[in-house]
């Protein structure tokens, strides 16, 4: 059996890690990279640290609207659908790149599978929902990482080719944290274990407004201690473009640096006292690793995390934020 994947973004070259692994044991594999995440930083570096096989095609379609980048991966992954001719289309999460890879496999047509089938926010004006709606609705084989994404499927007429299959993040963790642990972490950046938050914001909803923007300034004054906030590309673009980036940077006991690879992240993760994010993925590698999670949206995808007592909603809103980071705790069991 031949499989092609298209990965695109830091969540996904996690997500392939462990899987390309499994994958390659009992199928050949082509791996398909967007170039969504053009950054170095974003990119390259994970397929280094992470051993993930490098990509049989780079796509490139670097910066741009989701419309431009969803019309440059239909274009240049056709050509190759069609020279490859795999016998399946895999695709992971909720991203760009993964609605692309979802029409072009329609349009070939291929057999799509999706990896973490089923999530649902329910904001249908959310583009990663968008995404993932679409996705689910086009694909043959659908990966479920936990029950109620399996319920939601169900909802909404899917109950063919549905896989409870448990999460591929979590296989991530497993197999990456212990090299984790002996980076630098919190070291690096003068904090201590568990005197720290770690920050990360990248959301369209908290990135493309001057409103959101102004909000997500106030909630970053509003943190009061001791923070790093690793600077995703695309949201100190938008805050340079409003004239907020001074004011970021003049935040006291805000530590801004530049993106992190997994491997430093995760150190910097697994030391935090709490994480404030809007990142789905990072609420749960928050879970996995046991560490208190602020999220600056109004709903998740991972509502297990939430009704869990693990993961508090928040919004872009100082005053919750604040209040949050004074009560939040990890209730006394977490389920494995």
């Amino acid at each position: 059996m031949k499989v092609l994947s298209l990965v695109g973004n830091r969540p996904q070259f996690v997500k392939a890690a462990p899987l390309s692994r499994a994958l390659r044991e009992r199928a050949e594999e082509v791996l398909v990279h967007s170039g969504q995440h053009y950054d170095p930083a974003l990119a390259d570096l994970f397929f280094d640290e992470l051993a993930i096989p490098q990509p049989d095609h780079a796509l490139g379609i670097g910066p741009g609207t989701p419309t431009a980048q969803i019309a440059t991966i239909l274009e240049r992954l056709g050509p190759i659908l069609g020279a490859e001719a795999p016998d399946v289309v895999l695709v992971y999460g909720d991203t760009t790149t993964t609605l692309a890879g979802a029409i072009a496999a329609a349009k070939a047509p291929l057999p799509l599978a999706h990896v973490e089938a089923g999530l649902r926010s329910f904001e249908r004006t959310m583009p990663e929902e968008q995404n993932r709606v679409v996705t689910d609705h086009l694909s043959q084989l659908l990966f479920c990482p936990t029950e109620s994404a399996v319920a939601n499927l169900a909802a909404e007429g899917i109950t063919a080719g549905v896989h409870l299959v448990g999460d591929v993040m979590y296989d991530a963790c497993l197999a990456f944290a212990p090299a984790a642990r002996s980076r630098p972490g919190p070291a690096e950046h003068g904090l201590e274990p568990g005197g720290y938050l770690l920050v990360t914001v990248h959301r369209a909803a908290a990135t493309d407004t001057p409103e959101a923007l102004a909000a997500l300034v106030d909630v970053l004054q509003a943190l009061g201690e001791p923070a790093v906030f690793p600077v995703h590309p695309r949201t100190r673009a938008k805050l340079e473009a409003a004239g907020l980036w001074d004011r970021v940077v003049a935040i006291p006991d805000l530590r801004v640096v530049p993106p992190v690879g997994y491997l430093d992240f995760t150190a910097l993760l697994i030391s935090a006292r709490a994480v404030v994010t809007d990142s789905g993925g990072v609420q749960k590698e928050a879970y996995f690793q046991g560490v208190p999670c602020l999220t600056l949206r109004e709903e998740t995808e991972w509502v297990e995390t939430v009704t869990g007592g693990f993961n508090r909603l928040v919004g872009l809103d100082p005053g919750r934020v604040a209040e949050g980071l004074t009560s939040i705790a990890l209730p006394e069991e977490r389920p494995a």
